[in-house]
C-alpha cells in the first residue's frame, strides 16, 4: 500500500509518499510501540489506582505521592543512560533486558504487601522503563530502510500523540 502525496513534494520531504513496511518491520514496530505503551501506561494507571493503593496498603496521604515519584524520578534520571546502554550493549540486548526488568518489577509491585515494598519496587520499574524507551526507538530507526524508517517513526509519533490525548494531556 502506498500513501499518495501531493505531486509537489520531493522524495524524502514532508508529505512525500510513504510505502508500507515489510512484515518483519511491521512486527518490530508493533513490539516497540507496545513496549512504549506499557512504559507510559504504567505511570498513568497508577494515578488512577492511588485511592485503592492507599486503602489496601495503609499509605498516609503524604507518602502516597512517592508511589508516583519513585517511578517518575528514576525514569527521568536514567533515560539518557538508557540511550547510552543501547549504543554500548546493543539495542536488542538492552531492549530484552529492560523489558525483563520492567516486567519483573511490575510483577513484584503487584504482589507488594507493604507501602515500603511498593515504593522500593517502583524504582527498578522506572529504571526498566528508562532503558526500554530509548532502546525501542533506536530499534525502529536502525532496523529498516529509509522509507520504512520514516513510516515507523510516523507510526510511533502518532501512537505517542494518541496515547497522550487519551490521558488528557
Amino acid at each position: 500500500m502506498t500513501v499518495e502525496a501531493p505531486s509537489t513534494a520531493a522524495a524524502g520531504q514532508p508529505g512525500a509518499a510513504l510505502t508500507e513496511p515489510s512484515p518483519r518491520t511491521t512486527w518490530i514496530l508493533v513490539v516497540c510501540c507496545v513496549a512504549q505503551f506499557m512504559v507510559i501506561l504504567d505511570l498513568s494507571i497508577v494515578n488512577v489506582a492511588l485511592p485503592s493503593i492507599q486503602s489496601s496498603l495503609n499509605f498516609s496521604s503524604a507518602d502516597l505521592q512517592w508511589v508516583v515519584d519513585a517511578y517518575a524520578i528514576t525514569f527521568a534520571s536514567f533515560l539518557m543512560l538508557g540511550g547510552r546502554a543501547a549504543d554500548h550493549f546493543g539495542q536488542r540486548r538492552t531492549f530484552i533486558g529492560a523489558l525483563a526488568l520492567f516486567s519483573l518489577a511490575s510483577l513484584l509491585n503487584g504482589l507488594a504487601q507493604s507501602s515500603a515494598m511498593l515504593i522500593i519496587g517502583r524504582g527498578p520499574q522506572g529504571l526498566g522503563g528508562a532503558l526500554l524507551s530509548p532502546a525501542a526507538l533506536s530499534i525502529i530507526t536502525t532496523t529498516s530502510a529509509a522509507d520504512e524508517r520514516r513510516y515507523g517513526l510516523r507510526v510511533r509519533a502518532d501512537h505517542a500523540a494518541r496515547h497522550g490525548r487519551s490521558q488528557g494531556r
